[in-house]
């Protein structure tokens, strides 16, 4: 049975798409599954930013085919382990959640890097290229050492 991981961010578009595309181009496909949502419905159905997707290119990873969806509550059935971005959508998760071990499969993808410190990805969209570059890095290094912990 696979390892069901979901990233999370607000609108789906800029750093849980990456967050997928990084991970899934490091973990054997027959092992696990990964994919992204966003807390909110702002972009359900489109592709990733533009900046996204060739942020992803610029490192060989391809996260054209990707599409927006929206975090529900099933998602707590869906997935083992659920990483937010930010604070700010980690709490949008929780507040759908419906019991302890719904909570328990949340985490703040930063924590892997920095432990209970509560950092956030921040959001690169009304930044410049070079805030979806540094998104990137931060991460991959995440997602390194959160397949360490796998």
């Amino acid at each position: 049975m696979k390892t069901k991981i979901l990233m999370v961010c607000l609108g789906n578009i800029c750093r849980s798409p990456l967050a997928e595309g990084i991970l899934a181009s490091k973990l054997d496909p027959d092992l696990y599954q990964i994919n992204s949502a966003g807390t909110s419905n702002y972009h359900i159905g489109e592709k990733p930013d533009m900046r996204s997707i060739q942020t992803a290119r610029n490192h060989g990873i391809d996260i054209g085919n990707q599409r927006a969806a929206q975090f529900t509550v099933s998602d707590f059935d869906l997935y083992d382990i659920i990483y937010a971005m930010d604070n700010s959508n980690y709490q949008n998760i929780i507040k759908l959640s419906r019991h302890s071990s719904d909570r328990k499969k949340v985490k703040l993808i930063l924590n892997e890097l920095h432990p209970n410190e509560n950092l956030d990805v921040p959001d690169p969209y009304y930044g410049g290229d070079q805030g979806f570059e540094n998104v990137f890095e931060m991460l991959d290094k995440a997602c390194d050492q959160l397949i360490q912990e796998l």
